[in-house]
């Protein structure tokens, strides 16, 4: 995980860094401190220059993403092995375990709540907002290619018959995969419709489409 830190301007290093600590919030150990420019007071005035430091979060192993993943599978009983990698310049931990499915749950609902925790956690006094995604025995992978499957299958039945087909709910990741799938599509389109949990895609004809201006969507 990257690390989080500011930059800051003082009349000397030392209020600098006073003022970067406070608006972290954190003491003098929790930081590294890194002078930038230590300031000048000029010439009579003239030239001066403010002191600016880089003072840099540590790292607290039990709040990085694997360290959070760690304690959430222990509270959860779940003995699992946990590796890191970037994909699409997101952080991805996946999890390797003897009982895989009991991490998955029924259509990924269980990693969908342990990913969801973990980015909540981590996101909640972050300076800068990171997606962290959890997977286990490729699921993310097979559920990616199941839904591009079902979108061009059900494309086609629209295609067919002229009328529109509602989809079961979807988390917001999931649909956004069919919304990207079925978008160069000149035949059909594709909208949400629905709030929270059951916020679910919507596959319609261009035509019934672009006639109903009601037709909005916000998961892109």
């Amino acid at each position: 995980m990257s690390l989080q830190y500011i930059e800051r301007e003082g009349k000397t290093v030392e209020e600098a860094m006073e003022l970067a600590l406070r608006e972290l919030g954190v003491d003098r150990e929790q930081v590294s401190i890194k002078v930038l420019d230590e300031g000048s007071k000029g010439i009579l005035g003239f030239g001066s220059r403010q002191a600016r430091i880089r003072a840099t979060l540590k790292e607290d192993p039990s709040q990085t993403p694997e360290g959070i993943l760690s304690a959430l599978l222990e509270k959860m009983g779940i003995e699992a092995l946990i590796h890191s990698e970037i994909v699409d310049g997101n952080t991805q931990l996946i999890i390797d375990s003897k009982d895989p499915s009991l991490l998955i749950g029924r259509h990924g609902q269980t990693l969908d709540a342990i990913q969801y925790l973990i980015n909540c956690i981590l996101n909640k006094s972050a300076l800068v907002k990171k997606k962290i995604i959890v997977n286990a025995e490729g699921y993310r992978e097979r559920r990616e290619e199941m839904l591009v499957e079902l979108a061009y299958r059900l494309s086609s039945k629209v295609k067919q018959t002229g009328r529109e087909l509602v989809m079961n709910p979807l988390p917001p990741h999931e649909r956004r995969i069919i919304h990207l799938t079925l978008q160069n599509d000149d035949k059909v389109r594709t909208y949400s419709r629905g709030e929270g949990p059951m916020r679910s895609v919507v596959i319609t004809t261009k035509e019934r489409f672009d006639t109903n201006s009601r037709f909005h969507d916000d998961d892109y």
